[in-house]
């Protein structure tokens, strides 16, 4: 009887801890920027350990940089290992940006856009691969660019698997040249290459979209709740670059544009209250506890920039909880201070 009665209250005690510790890991405090002068922030959660691996533009878009940590906070002082430098001229020799890692059978893969020095704005994605099991290890081949069916400027590639099928998401101006960039997506037949038609998701035509350029780019995937998520930023990359959201439900033929949704309104802005200005170009990442949705994104802590859109560096990193409403739609906080 005794012994029983000692086995509940263990059991008891260990259920107290655990839940102690889910309540820690979700409601973790996140020492905001968690990494600085970081741009179009991405992380990776490597789901053996639960530790961290970061990647974003450098502030002079001339390298790839990874800094991993086992604690989000820690990686502002985490130490950052050179992997990738651009070349002296012709491609891949200026404006290297929107780095994303992306681990795909059993092999790293990092999705960059690049120009030339002797044509800055000829902007184009290119895929660098590594087969260590560590991306900080290792060696990373130049496995070239991604061709998509026009040639146009184009960024932001970024890819996601759903249903045994892999998809490529990317931003690219129109044949027409009448704006700057769509997002547009395709089948993957290789971690490089894309196959059959390619379906437009999103173009800038509502007025939030079309603030100093006609801007659609920097996708990020979230799925949950039975739908597919897509946010995207639009708009000059000051204080008016603003995240909007698209969906489709879970189940639909993604290949099919009308299975998409287009929130009319912007989801996360700049907030001047709360010292947000440019919010951007996120990620998604789990937390700590596995479960908990974060957003990874940037933003500037002043509006007046310092220079330009290009040459201010202080884009830094930060994250966020990602709440849910009770249609199953993600909640950003516009009015909630990281």
């Amino acid at each position: 009887m005794k012994l029983n009665r000692f086995i509940l209250a263990l059991l008891a005690l260990l259920s107290t801890i655990a839940v102690a510790e889910e309540s820690k890991n979700t409601n973790q405090h996140f020492d905001n920027p968690i990494v600085i002068q970081r741009a179009d922030p991405f992380l990776h959660r490597h789901n053996e350990t639960g530790c961290y691996t970061f990647i974003g533009t450098s502030p002079k878009f001339d390298n790839i940089k990874l800094r991993q940590a086992c604690d989000l906070n820690d990686l502002k002082i985490a130490e950052e290992k050179l992997i990738w430098q651009k070349n002296d001229s012709g491609p891949l020799s200026l404006n290297i940006w929107a780095p994303e890692l992306h681990r795909i059978d059993d092999a790293w893969y990092i999705y960059f856009a690049a120009g030339e020095k002797e044509r800055p704005f000829y902007i184009r994605m290119f895929v660098l691969k590594n087969e260590n099991p560590d991306p900080m290890q290792g060696e990373w081949q130049n496995l070239g660019q991604i061709k998509t069916p026009w040639d146009s400027f184009s960024l932001d590639a970024t890819t996601f698997a759903h249903k045994g099928k892999r998809y490529l998401i990317w931003a690219q101006q129109d044949k027409d040249r009448s704006y700057n960039s769509a997002l547009w997506m395709a089948e993957m037949d290789s971690p490089n290459s894309i196959k059959g038609e390619v379906i437009q998701l999103t173009k800038p035509e509502l007025d939030w979209e079309k603030q100093g350029y006609k801007v659609n780019e920097g996708a990020a995937v979230l799925i949950r709740n039975n739908k597919v998520f897509i946010t995207y930023s639009a708009s000059a990359t000051d204080h008016r670059y603003a995240m909007g959201l698209l969906w489709a439900k879970k189940d639909a033929n993604l290949m099919d544009a009308t299975s998409w949704h287009k929130l009319e309104q912007p989801v996360f802005t700049s907030n001047s209250k709360l010292n947000r200005f440019g919010p951007g170009h996120n990620s998604f990442v789990k937390a700590a506890d596995g479960k908990t949705d974060l957003m990874v994104y940037h933003s500037r802590d002043y509006r007046e920039l310092r220079g330009t859109p290009l040459t201010d560096p202080n884009r830094h990193a930060r994250v966020r909880v990602v709440d849910w409403d009770k249609d199953g739609f993600p909640i950003f906080g516009e009015n909630k201070k990281d």
